[in-house]
């Protein structure tokens, strides 16, 4: 596979907080937003998939959600009121001028591209990745979940879902206190409002991820949605070339 060179860039959102994303490739823009915990690099990056993308002829942009990677992780409560992720994606588009392009997420991502679909975002083809229809629609239903993992560090049964949430938060360096604020930030989709994302979609999710409930119904739900089921779970199918290659297959269709 061709290396792709990736650049880095920052630019200032609404409330200063310094966001940084990366690009590779050339072509029609595809902004792709990572998961919860994770970033750019980890979640698009590393294992190929961005740069599966690109040889399709995209140029592939990735931010840092705020509290991720290299963005700023504010430890104010005030950096993180309901939809703040959605609104850092409005600003990204805008400040890059984009028109025509496509949006895809991951997981946080996906919900965070479902918000921006319900505030206005007009791409032409939509990724859900790592998602299912309640994940959308009930935004809090994992965030106890998270608050039990950020608030015992160190004290989880190993091996457990939170031990290995909690170990994926050290390979990233994650910000245990600003990545609390990022769950104030979570707001759900009615069901009603799925129904009117009518570009055409992929719910592209691991076999075995269950994690934010049903890709199927997702897929189902969207006019104009499809499935594709790529091996793994919700941990392991974004280290599988095979959701790359689905999500790069779908844009370039």
């Amino acid at each position: 596979m061709t290396n792709y060179p990736t650049e880095t860039h920052r630019f200032a959102n609404f409330d200063g907080t310094s966001l940084a994303w990366h690009e590779l490739g050339q072509g029609r823009p595809v902004v792709l937003i990572h998961g919860y915990f994770s970033d750019a690099q980890t979640n698009w990056i590393r294992f190929g998939h961005a740069a599966a993308i690109a040889a399709k002829g995209f140029r592939v942009i990735m931010p840092d959600l705020r509290a991720h990677g290299q963005s700023d992780k504010p430890h104010d409560a005030t950096a993180y009121p309901p939809d703040a992720l959605t609104n850092d994606g409005h600003a990204l588009i805008a400040h890059l001028g984009l028109t025509d392009y496509d949006l895809g997420g991951y997981s946080l991502g996906a919900r965070t591209v479902a918000r921006m679909l319900a505030t206005g975002a007009t791409p032409t083809k939509i990724v859900f990745s790592g998602m299912g229809l309640e994940g959308l629609v009930g935004a809090e239903r994992r965030a106890d979940h998270f608050r039990h993992i950020l608030n015992n560090l160190g004290q989880h049964e190993r091996g457990s879902p939170a031990w290995m949430a909690e170990a994926f938060l050290k390979t990233t360096g994650g910000d245990p206190i600003a990545l609390l604020g990022i769950i104030d930030t979570f707001v759900s989709t009615p069901r009603e409002t799925v129904t009117g994302f009518t570009q055409p979609a992929v719910v592209v999710n691991g076999v075995e991820d269950f994690d934010n409930g049903s890709a199927a119904d997702l897929a189902e739900l969207l006019p104009n949605g499809r499935l594709a089921e790529v091996p793994g779970g919700h941990m392991s199918s974004v280290t599988k070339p095979e959701l790359g290659q689905a999500i790069a297959d779908f844009l370039a269709g």
